[in-house]
């Protein structure tokens, strides 16, 4: 990809995030009409094309519809950020985690395969390609980690599923920590985890959402009991 589009890229993704978290936030309250684009692009400091993509992504969310003539508008999703998690005092709160992820994350891995799309594939794509370098070096990326789960939340083009995650990233970044020590403890370890993160990607991008569902119920079951005793 031609350095130009790259910089396009990376600009309009920070103009979606920053919108995202303001629409989630409720900056934005339900059917709120948004800013223009020029105004946007003056506010984000970056060009109209920039902010159209930002916009398209938002759409594809399914966080902003638009009227013909009348511009952007704030969908009514009924939640906003932050969620209610405490902080992760101890490890039961790990445990409760772990089962409340076994409850959302499989589901939305389902539905990714079954409405990803070219941009979130190569998000994907992107959080594995990291995950493969570390495992190479015989390391652990927790960010790309999160990145890959976080992503097939994306993929799957319900707001609810990327919010919640987005909304336990603290929590979920200490099972992670702890997981990546007890995978550097262990026989090829690393790899294992790797091939199952590979695994839950070629099914997403197959469209077999039965096979993704599964494989990501393993996956995190996987993990949890490398941290704890399995529960009988």
């Amino acid at each position: 990809m031609p350095d130009g589009l790259n910089v396009r890229r990376s600009l309009a993704d920070a103009v979606f995030d920053r919108m995202q978290r303001a629409i989630k936030s409720g900056a934005y309250g339900p059917n709120e009409r948004l800013p223009t684009e020029h105004a946007l692009a003056a506010e984000f400091q970056v060009s109209r094309p920039v902010v159209r993509d930002a916009l398209q992504r938002l759409r594809d969310q399914g966080l902003i519809y638009s009227r013909r003539g009348s511009g952007s508008f704030v969908r009514n999703h009924g939640l906003k950020e932050p969620l209610g998690f405490g902080q992760l005092e101890n490890i039961s709160d790990l445990q409760y985690c772990y089962e409340f992820r076994l409850t959302i994350e499989p589901e939305a891995a389902a539905m990714a395969a079954m409405r990803r799309d070219e941009q979130t594939l190569q998000e994907l794509k992107a959080a594995l390609d990291l995950l493969r370098d570390a495992t190479n070096r015989n390391a652990h990326r927790e960010d790309a980690d999160f990145m890959f789960h976080l992503g097939i939340a994306k993929a799957s083009f319900n707001p609810y599923f990327s919010t919640a995650m987005d909304a336990l990233k603290d929590h979920i970044a200490v099972g992670m920590r702890f997981h990546g020590i007890s995978l550097r403890n262990t026989s090829d370890g690393l790899r294992h985890v790797f091939i199952e993160h590979n695994a839950i990607f070629e099914a997403v991008r197959n469209g077999e959402a039965d096979t993704a569902r599964r494989l990501m119920k393993e996956h995190l079951t996987g993990s949890r009991d490398r941290l704890f005793e399995p529960r009988r």
